[in-house]
């Protein structure tokens, strides 16, 4: 064979070669099935990218570690993966992986925190979540934070501060962090109606009340007077959900028993409504 026949077979190699390797990565780069069930996958602090994209093709949604990698070198997100915890499925393609786990969000979760919930039911909303520790948010000391918020000064502790709306928190915070989120949004939104009322922390508490136990927002304005109206004459208030707080030591959302019956009307507790006169001493 010439010289110029053997040029030609290997330039016809080469060719060969390249367009197998180039179908070769393109076919990496698709999802494993065409349909999948959501997983959770947990990238940690430190892991290595390695690691990673080892633990990926193991867990069925890459075809192969080697196409993984090399997309993500070529795209530059190979040093950009975020630790957090994410939703993949085996339908999504290399490229989608990978910019779902280099994304800024991965390790934040969205939280709601419902009306009526309790210190202790949102410490433990918390803590499913991932956001912090059990308990954490009990072990916090409200001492601590009455020089950034003055209003704190007022409270008996921490109930009735933790605003019910929607947050962002990341996994894994720290607790004053977390409890600082929820002051802020308390000072953007209730504080700024209370401020400046002698009797604000009466209003705090009767709120929460009403908050727990009466679901519509014209059904509390009629109970609000009611209750104003006994405080007045000097009756009991008679709200169940005090009773339901201290039967419940303060956990009513995870309390196997929040009913009340008649003898829970007889607890000793200063949040006793139906023996004791006024508001209970906290909200």
């Amino acid at each position: 064979m010439s010289l110029k026949g053997s040029l030609q077979l290997v330039f016809l190699g080469g060719a060969l070669i390249f367009v197998f390797a180039i179908a070769y990565f393109f076919y990496g780069l698709q999802p494993i099935s065409a349909e999948g069930d959501s997983q959770i996958f947990q990238i940690t602090e430190g892991e290595r990218f390695a690691d990673i994209g080892a633990r990926l093709s193991q867990e069925g949604f890459v075809h192969s570690v080697s196409m993984l990698k090399l997309y993500a070198l070529l795209s530059g997100k190979a040093q950009k993966m975020q630790p957090g915890t994410y939703e993949l499925t085996s339908a999504m393609s290399v490229p989608q992986i990978v910019r779902i786990i280099t994304s800024s969000g991965g390790n934040e979760v969205t939280l709601t925190i419902p009306e009526g919930f309790t210190l202790k039911d949102i410490d433990v909303l918390v803590s499913d979540a991932g956001i912090l520790p059990k308990d954490a948010l009990l072990s916090l000391q409200i001492d601590d934070f009455q020089d950034e918020y003055p209003f704190l000064v007022e409270g008996r502790g921490l109930e009735g501060f933790l605003f019910p709306d929607t947050y962002r928190f990341r996994r894994n915070s720290s607790p004053s962090e977390v409890l600082r989120k929820f002051l802020d949004v308390f000072e953007k939104k209730a504080w700024i109606h209370l401020e400046g009322r002698d009797d604000w922390y009466g209003i705090l508490v009767l709120a929460s009340l009403l908050e727990r136990e009466v679901p519509e927002f014209h059904d509390r304005q009629l109970v609000a007077g009611v209750l104003l109206r006994r405080i007045k004459i000097d009756m009991p208030i008679q709200v169940d959900a005090t009773i339901s707080y201290a039967k419940c030591n303060g956990a009513l959302f995870s309390c196997d028993d929040v009913r009340i019956v008649r003898s829970d009307l007889r607890i000793p507790s200063p949040y006793n409504t139906y023996q004791r006169l006024g508001l209970p001493p906290g909200p």
